[in-house]
């Protein structure tokens, strides 16, 4: 059944996050900001790892990067973007509709929580080609997947960050459910140096947003977002 994929990561992010502020509860403010580090290495180093496996190639004995200059035009042309059209106060006015429709306007942390927990679980190409496998071939397997890996990430997220994380599963439900309605469209498109491509900038992203847990407020990654369609139409231009 189509969506099914989607419907399982929806749920599997809203049971971690229930999890995580349940656990959240019985751990002190030192523990939780120790836990919240340790997400914001976990995924700074699951983006670069994801970077590195596209970047760089064994060529004759010798290692050698590919790619750099569809990643600098990417991030660049991305940025340009992304900052005309303001996405990042865009994903900000959301989370703060969600936060007063949701009657949580005393949770200060409550944006913030919002927005790195669905930068986290939506960026990346498990989404994107999962939701395409779900929607054209009714194939859950890399959902499923993403489902196990984003009720770790954001147990741990919620557990310091606390109920922001949660409605992260709205961020997925939208952006999956979407492509796996228009899949049909986008599968012929996505052929392989697109996929990678989306990959490469992709994990870039989600290793900014490991910054911004460690660092809070450092990078716009909303505004970055046009540099996976940038990274996309490379692949189609070369």
């Amino acid at each position: 059944m189509a969506g099914l994929g989607t419907a399982v990561n929806v749920l599997a992010i809203i049971g971690g996050g229930l999890l995580g502020m349940g656990c959240g509860r019985f751990l002190s403010e030192k523990m939780q900001k120790a836990l919240l580090n340790t997400c914001g290495l976990m995924t700074i180093f699951t983006g670069i790892g994801g970077v590195m496996a596209k970047m760089l190639e064994v060529e004759k004995g010798l290692l050698s990067t590919q790619g750099t200059m569809m990643m600098i035009f990417s991030l660049l042309i991305g940025t340009v973007v992304g900052e005309l059209l303001d996405l990042e106060g865009k994903f900000e006015r959301f989370g703060m509709w969600l936060k007063c429709k949701t009657h949580h306007e005393k949770d200060s942390g409550f944006v913030d929580a919002f927005v790195n927990a669905s930068l986290t679980v939506c960026i990346g190409a498990m989404a994107v080609i999962g939701s395409i496998e779900d929607g054209m071939y009714g194939n859950h397997t890399i959902l499923f997947t993403k489902a196990v890996l984003d009720f770790v990430i954001i147990t741990a997220m919620a557990a310091s960050a606390g109920v922001g994380t949660v409605f992260s599963a709205v961020s997925v439900g939208l952006l999956q459910g979407s492509i796996t309605i228009l899949a049909s469209f986008f599968a012929p498109l996505m052929k392989d140096a697109a996929m990678a491509n989306l990959s490469y900038v992709g994990n870039i992203l989600i290793a900014c947003v490991g910054i911004n847990l460690l660092w809070p407020r450092k990078i716009s990654v909303a505004n970055l977002l046009p540099s996976l369609v940038v990274a996309v139409v490379w692949a189609f231009v070369r």
